[in-house]
């Protein structure tokens, strides 16, 4: 009887509606949970009649599920310092590997394995795109990403240097030349400091000679090379104009200092590395001089040019460097600090992906998604691009589970339920009195 399948497809309906919040709750902790609604349609109707005018009369067969829609709104990103902890503000999905297949997945509670892959709880490869010498090839395949964690950073010899430093132009009025001589640490081929010194001697006419060497105990037998030498003129201003003669400018911006050139044996250092040869920068990374000569305050008024001081510098050599720890930036890139003071080595890009019908993924449990034909392929990519969000390290995202709006929801399903239920009892009592009636 229809008055009695009518109210069963309700109760039906209901307990999948019941099922549905009951999860939700039981997941409100769970990283990265998408909260779920379950959606109700009509069943087909049946025509018993037509009104005079001729209208249909129809009658319902009552209720079923239409779909349980996620809502894939991004949760809060909880902090927790671990750097291995990855969470992904707006679109997309981390991309998880298996082994044999791959799978989308918002939970970013990522660890890393015996061999320093980064893995998820459940142990699958977290992909993105290679670097090769610090650069990422975002055009390679994916592979999971892997933290050098058990390898030693080999040296690097430093090949280019920048001082930032003033020349105090009182200079120009002492009766005999002023000199200043800042040096900075540089690192040969083994990665042993060495010392580099650059004295300027104050010339007269905004000019100063400069002179740089390492020091003789940082030769082999044979003794030191000649220094590096020239001159370096400045305007009125205090610019810096001319490098030995020529104007300041593209083509004439930098000075090579070889510093190791020798004429006895392969390794002219007293260590055994290898030739040492520095570019010494004029120009800063804006174009601009990082040199000049002005009056220094902390001039001695008895001793002319005395003020002269260096503010900072830069070199590109390190020694060897043991590996400390990882963090992964905004846009998935994953960086490498080791104990040489070398903080960002990019050995990788962690890589986002999403599809044209979200709600088409199929949930797998674990927090992972698999594609289907109704969701579309995953279009991969980085973070920032093509509409995919970003990343915040040390954090994961909350479930997004809303406990008012569950309790709301709850409360309504419960009372729908017992009216169904009513409805039973109540076509039961009318059949039992029609019953009776036979009797």
């Amino acid at each position: 009887m229809a008055s009695f399948s009518i109210p069963l497809t309700g109760l039906q309906a209901d307990s999948t509606a019941l099922n549905t919040i009951a999860n939700d709750l039981a997941n409100m902790s769970t990283t990265a949970f998408k909260a779920q609604t379950t959606n109700f349609s009509d069943l087909f109707y049946q025509q018993i009649g037509s009104t005079g005018s001729g209208d249909p009369i129809q009658v319902g067969a009552g209720t079923q599920v239409a779909n349980t829609e996620t809502d894939f709104a991004a949760g809060t990103p909880n902090s927790t310092g671990v750097s291995s902890n990855v969470a992904l503000q707006g679109s997309g999905f981390f991309v998880v590997d298996q082994g044999s297949s791959q799978y989308l997945t918002r939970d970013g509670e990522f660890q890393t394995d015996a061999s320093g892959n980064l893995v998820t709880s459940n142990g699958y490869s977290v992909m993105g795109y290679p670097a090769a010498n610090g650069v990422v090839n975002t055009s390679a395949p994916l592979t999971a990403i892997s933290i050098p964690m058990d390898q030693v950073q080999p040296p690097q010899a430093t090949t280019s240097m920048s001082m930032d430093l003033n020349l105090d132009a009182t200079a120009n009025t002492a009766s005999t030349p002023a000199s200043y001589s800042p040096s900075i640490t540089a690192y040969d081929s083994l990665g042993n400091p060495q010392t580099v010194t650059v004295t300027f001697t104050s010339a007269g006419n905004n000019t100063w000679d400069y002179s740089a060497q390492l020091p003789a105990s940082a030769y082999a037998a044979g003794g030191a090379p000649a220094p590096n030498t020239g001159t370096i003129t400045f305007d009125s201003n205090g610019n810096l104009t001319d490098l030995n003669g020529n104007p300041v400018g593209t083509g004439n911006s930098s000075v090579t200092l070889g510093l190791s050139t020798a004429a006895t044996g392969a390794n002219p250092l007293a260590d055994g590395a290898g030739p040492l040869s520095i570019t010494w920068n004029l120009l800063g990374s804006n174009g601009q001089p990082t040199i000049s000569q002005v009056a220094a305050s902390s001039s001695s008024s008895s001793t002319p040019g005395s003020g002269s001081s260096l503010t900072s510098y830069t070199q590109n050599g390190y020694e060897t460097g043991q590996y400390q720890s990882f963090s992964v930036g905004s846009d998935g890139t994953v960086t490498v600090s080791y104990s040489n003071g070398n903080n960002n080595v990019v050995v990788g890009q962690v890589a986002l992906a999403n599809v044209t019908n979200d709600q088409g993924l199929q949930l797998l449990g674990n927090g992972n998604y698999l594609t289907t034909r109704a969701s579309g392929a995953a279009a991969i990519g980085t973070s920032g691009s093509a509409g995919l969000g970003t990343m915040e390290d040390g954090a994961l995202e909350a479930s997004n589970v809303n406990i008012s709006d569950e309790f709301s929801n709850l409360i309504v399903a419960q009372r729908a339920f017992e009216a169904n239920a009513k409805s039973v009892t109540t076509f039961d009592t009318v059949t039992q009195d029609a019953i009776n009636m036979v009797h």
